[in-house]
């Protein structure tokens, strides 16, 4: 059986009242401390990154930006994107976890991975911090695992019912990495169109499927199984990882969507059928959105 890596980190990251809240962290250790899973769910230690590490996918100046608001006091660097002070380290935390997870994998301790971590990160871009993200914390991974553990193509496969704006920013003009997307629209952050995708040397290396509101299990599945499925092939990534958002939920209070915990669980098998048979089994999985408690540790554990 194989061994699943996973990490809990965020706690310190306050938000107060608001939907992204330690809350959800709770309902993610609670599912991961279940008996059932027995020896074959390792966990790993947070881990901070390096600033050089953040910097491959975030403006230095952006960095700085955000240490210096959580040093003195600001409350907030956007309407929704709430900080603290310990949210710099915090989010430090969260990108590095996935680097964390990489090496974990690399030296065959664990042979892939979920992170349960806050903040959260796919809506982060190179110089803003946006949508309760940070840092990048999918796209820190991606641009580790090609510059430092050698795995040149990288699939990353985002179900959070928001648009990844920053990270196909990010790989926008990237062909090293493969960006996919399922997505509630229009809806924040009103990107993601099915025109949109790539430019320049990543031209194709983008693929958005826009779906309408009431979109369920089913309409999820036939988008990975017509559209991922046949495009990650032909990619040949050596390394998956996916953006893992619980919102699209039938349940969660921030869309429209009416996808189920077993549409859940019917994706994730998906993904892991893929890497296993793409690049080794080698799949790192990044906590995004869900913001119902009870949707969220359903899902979670159907995950």
């Amino acid at each position: 059986m194989a061994r699943v890596g996973y990490v809990i980190s965020g706690y310190g990251h306050d938000t107060g009242v608001h939907p992204e809240s330690p809350e959800r962290l709770r309902a993610a250790e609670q599912v991961l401390g279940d008996a059932r899973w027995g020896p074959n769910l390792v966990r790993l230690a947070p881990r901070a990154a390096e600033r050089e590490v953040v910097e491959a996918v975030h403006d230095p100046a952006y960095v700085d930006r955000v240490e210096s608001a959580c040093a003195e006091g600001v409350r907030a660097l956007d309407p929704d994107t709430v900080i603290c002070g310990a949210s710099f380290r915090e989010a430090l935390l969260a990108a590095g976890s996935g680097v964390a997870a990489l090496e974990a994998i690399r030296e065959g301790r664990v042979d892939r991975a979920f992170l349960a971590v806050r903040p959260p990160g796919h809506h982060a871009r190179p110089a803003r911090a946006m949508g309760f993200c940070l840092f990048n914390n999918v796209a820190v991974a991606a641009r580790y695992a090609r510059d430092r553990l050698g795995w040149l193509r990288v699939l990353i496969v985002d179900w959070d019912v928001h648009h990844g704006n920053g990270t196909q920013e990010i790989f926008y003009r990237d062909p090293s990495v493969f960006y996919f997307s399922i997505h509630q629209y229009p809806h924040y952050p009103r990107t993601g169109a099915r025109e949109q995708t790539g430019a320049g040397e990543g031209a194709g290396t983008t693929l958005n499927v826009p779906l309408s509101a009431g979109a369920g299990d089913a309409e999820y599945l036939a988008a990975m199984d017509e559209e991922l499925l046949p495009a990650a092939r032909a990619f040949g990534p050596d390394l998956v990882l996916v953006s893992a958002g619980f919102d699209a939920h039938r349940d969660d209070p921030l869309a429209g969507m009416h996808v189920t915990e077993q549409g859940f669980g019917a994706m994730t098998r998906r993904v892991v059928a893929l890497a296993r048979e793409c690049c080794g089994g080698r799949l790192v999985s990044f906590l995004e959105g869900g913001y119902s408690i009870g949707a969220l540790a359903a899902s979670l554990t159907a995950h």
